[in-house]
């Protein structure tokens, strides 16, 4: 996505009471650089076979999608392909897709999800042109087209029926919390918080939904968000120059870049901290069983140890739902999604504790895994990324 104009897209999700994997699949990639697709499907039922109808559906948008097919048309294959239940005569799987460019431009088909919202602001508004089209006989055989565009500080919240369905048979919500409520809650999160991350957002509204089951959801609820703003900035550094007659660039290109500033590696942090003539203190309580204690510098946000603490935020990033050890690893994980332009200054000078025998093989070189997540932050996040070696 441009400067100008940057689209962060996020999910948060909850499986149904006492089930071990989702029913609702959600899937986002790059198709390009100037055109993303992010696609929500819901599989009839839960537990292991919803799975399997709403992966089969989500894979089959973005695999099309990615090899230029027409997203309307597309929808049509997956509509037609689906196979429909016999007793309840609907599909095994809903969808929605939504296709936009880096312009803002946004197309989203809809099959048997609930209306997503479109908060223009701070105010839900109506996304314009839709358009229909019938494929079946059956009643929800119907695909829904929209196109719009989206500027700045415009958001798109879509869910699964987990979330509007949520609360049904109790007192206050006999018929469930309702895409109006949900829509209410939403905006009303927006205006305290202007700037919330799309995956803040997701996560309040799953949460909420949760709430109205009674702290266990009858029904898998997932809850995506695309959100468009200006972009957050992030610079990384790990590892020491080859050159050690190259430290002070590195410290000099840390100290004039904008956003947040990392270091991954003590060597590195001591290194900047002698070049800019800055105290480095260690911060002893900050820390878990396996990471070597984080430190802190004046206008460095966050400090932690190198490669070992890079391997595990690499595995951490692989993860749906990561669960986090140490404190240190789980401030990284925010800062890097709360981010959308990573810039990486990767060292290469060669660390002779990276070749001790005890250290795991699977470490590889800093570089390497660099490289791993700056791939990952791009393809699975969508984030931009920028690797410099020094």
């Amino acid at each position: 996505m441009t400067a100008e104009k940057f689209m962060e897209v996020d999910y948060f999700q909850n499986y149904k009471k006492d089930q071990k994997i989702p029913g609702d699949v959600f899937l986002s990639k790059k198709v390009s650089e100037e055109r993303a697709i992010i696609i929500l499907s819901d599989g009839l039922g839960s537990g292991v076979k919803a799975n399997v109808l709403a992966t089969l559906t989500a894979t089959m948008a973005r695999n099309y999608v990615s090899n230029l097919y027409d997203v309307r048309q597309t929808a049509e294959v997956i509509m037609r392909t689906l196979p429909v239940c016999k007793t309840r005569k609907i599909s095994y799987a809903t969808f929605t897709i939504a296709d936009v460019n880096k312009n803002g431009d946004t197309r989203i088909i809809e099959y048997g999800n609930p209306t997503f919202l479109y908060i223009k602001g701070k105010q839900a508004v109506d996304p314009g042109k839709l358009n229909r089209k019938k494929l079946g006989d059956y009643k929800n055989d119907e695909l829904k087209f929209y196109s719009f565009n989206c500027d700045k500080q415009d958001r798109i919240i879509f869910f699964s029926d987990g979330v509007t369905q949520a609360g049904m048979g109790s007192e206050k919500y006999p018929f469930g919390w309702g895409r109006d409520q949900v829509c209410k809650y939403a905006t009303l999160i927006i205006r305290r918080e202007n700037e919330i991350s799309a995956q803040e957002l997701s996560k309040n509204v799953v949460q909420q939904a949760v709430n109205k089951d009674g702290y266990n959801s009858k029904d898998d609820t997932t809850c995506g968000v695309i959100y468009f703003r200006s972009p957050r900035k992030m610079t990384l550094v790990t590892g020491p120059p080859y050159d050690e007659q190259r430290d002070s660039e590195m410290a000099q290109t840390l100290e004039e870049a904008r956003g947040k500033k990392v270091i991954c590696g003590g060597t590195t942090a001591k290194i900047i901290a002698r070049e800019l003539d800055k105290d480095l203190a260690v911060e002893i309580n900050n820390t878990g069983d396996e990471i070597p204690p984080n430190a802190s510098m004046e206008g460095v946000d966050l400090i932690t140890e190198g490669v070992l603490t890079l391997s595990k935020l690499y595995k951490l990033l692989q993860e749906d739902k990561p669960r986090f050890q140490e404190p240190v690893l789980k401030k990284l994980y925010h800062s890097l999604l709360d981010s959308d332009i990573i810039n990486f200054i990767c060292g290469t000078r060669i660390n002779e504790a990276h070749q001790d025998p005890k250290i795991p093989i699977e470490l590889g070189l800093r570089r390497q895994v660099v490289k791993k997540i700056a791939s990952l932050l791009e393809e699975k996040y969508l984030k931009e990324t920028k690797i410099e070696y020094i």
